[in-house]
């Protein structure tokens, strides 16, 4: 009969199978030296070349960002944030978002300029709260932040530096024999360096991507770049 001829047949087929699955040693994977993500083959994980991803730079906007929390919660019920526009500083260098500004190395150097003037002023705010951790770690980072953008320049000789006598004249023309006022100009530094920081970030930003996207001996866009 078919089916008595076949039936110990296939038992002894599974019978065999079962065994040699029993036998198989399991597979093993070797594990590697690369850290859990990284595709990159080497190099330092996370770096970038892109001044627009300093974390100097992005290190300060993000302290900066909680400075009007930080102002209200000082002078609740005496001041309201709006009030430090009537403190601001007119003789500040201006940031890199005026259209005039065509040369990358001119934007570059604006920065550094107006960054060297900042940390002059930084003297005011340390002098009104001299246990800002904010204020130290900001000098800091302004000055990883002034060697990043002169890397990245062509004659970073050309910058204009201040002069001792004129730091002195700057920190003289801001002070006051009143508490309330020198503590509302230093306020309005960071606040005037925070718009600084963030009005130039996205103008490096699109300059940096234009220079991915139209390299050195490509057919340049209609409105030039140039550096």
């Amino acid at each position: 009969m078919p089916s008595k001829l076949y039936g110990p047949l296939l038992f002894a087929l599974m019978l065999a199978a079962q065994l040699l699955c029993a036998s198989a040693a399991p597979v093993e994977i070797e594990p590697t030296d690369s850290p859990a993500g990284d595709t990159s083959g080497g190099g330092e994980e996370g770096f970038s070349d892109l001044l627009s991803e300093s974390q100097s730079w992005n290190s300060m906007l993000k302290v900066l960002g909680n400075h009007e929390k930080e102002f209200v919660e000082e002078f609740k019920g005496q001041a309201e944030y709006l009030v430090l526009d009537n403190y601001k500083i007119s003789s500040l260098p201006a940031d890199c978002s005026d259209k005039s500004i065509l040369s990358k190395e001119a934007c570059l150097r604006r920065l550094v300029e107006g960054l060297q003037t900042y940390l002059v002023l930084l003297k005011h705010v340390e002098k009104e709260y001299p246990s800002s951790l904010h204020v130290s770690q900001m000098k800091i980072s302004i000055r990883q932040l002034i060697g990043e953008i002169k890397a990245k320049m062509r004659n970073p000789g050309q910058v204009t530096v201040l002069t001792s006598n004129q730091e002195e004249q700057l920190l003289k023309d801001i002070d006051s024999p009143n508490s309330f006022h020198r503590k509302m100009t230093a306020h309005s530094i960071l606040l005037q360096l925070r718009n600084f920081l963030r009005d130039s970030l996205p103008v490096v930003r699109k300059r940096e991507r234009a220079r991915v996207l139209w390299p050195a001996g490509l057919m340049q866009p209609s409105v030039p770049i140039s550096t």
